[in-house]
């Protein structure tokens, strides 16, 4: 799920930080750059892991900032596909599950990847929202949102940046999961401690 990359990057250092130690200034920078950001193929950006080396340090003509190249490292989140990953309900409609990790939100379970059969339950009071239900062996198992979600990656991918943004369109995502709880020991995890129990008797 977390990875180490490795980077090479030349950037500038603006003049307001040139008072700073180089290391610090540099780090403060990449941080700013990276930190939160996806990088497409390598995925989401937690944290500046450490600085392997900073060369450099020209001032071209008229311009005040100096220039480095830097080798560092960033901690990636980037799941594989087939991964097993527990996630909190963000939301629930009638095209699926939108779930979270709390650092990132983009996870989607898709109706054909819910546990067969299962029905949607429209909530009246509140426009597009509800709740899923699967059935089995006669007993309705619901998705509320209470318990940890565990999924398995299916798919993790990069849409490029739209050109033109209709308004009514939801947030860009620059990464997307999609997610499958349609096998045994997936879902919430309350589906399945009758199930540990009596596996475990």
């Amino acid at each position: 799920m977390f990875y180490l990359s490795r980077i090479e990057h030349t950037f500038r250092v603006p003049p307001s930080l040139l008072s700073l130690p180089i290391e610090e200034a540099v780090k403060g920078e990449l941080e700013r750059l990276f930190l939160d950001k996806v990088i497409a193929n390598l995925g989401l950006c937690i944290s500046v892991y450490d600085i392997k080396s900073i060369e450099g340090g020209f001032i071209f003509p008229s311009d005040g900032a100096a220039t480095y190249m830097v080798v560092f490292r960033l901690i990636m989140f980037r799941p594989f596909v087939g991964e097993i990953i527990a996630a909190k309900l963000k939301e629930s409609n009638a095209t699926g599950l939108r779930l979270s990790l709390g650092f990132f939100d983009d996870i989607y379970i898709p109706v054909h990847l819910l546990p067969n059969p299962s029905r949607f339950k429209p909530d009246p009071n509140k426009r597009d929202k509800g709740m899923w239900e699967w059935e089995y062996g006669g007993e309705p198992y619901v998705i509320d949102g209470i318990d940890e979600i565990k999924f398995r990656v299916h798919n993790v991918s990069y849409p490029p940046i739209p050109i033109e943004k209709p308004k009514e369109a939801k947030p860009f995502a620059p990464m997307v999961i999609t997610g499958s709880i349609n096998d045994d020991g997936l879902g919430p995890v309350s589906w399945w401690v009758g199930a540990e129990q009596t596996d475990e008797s």
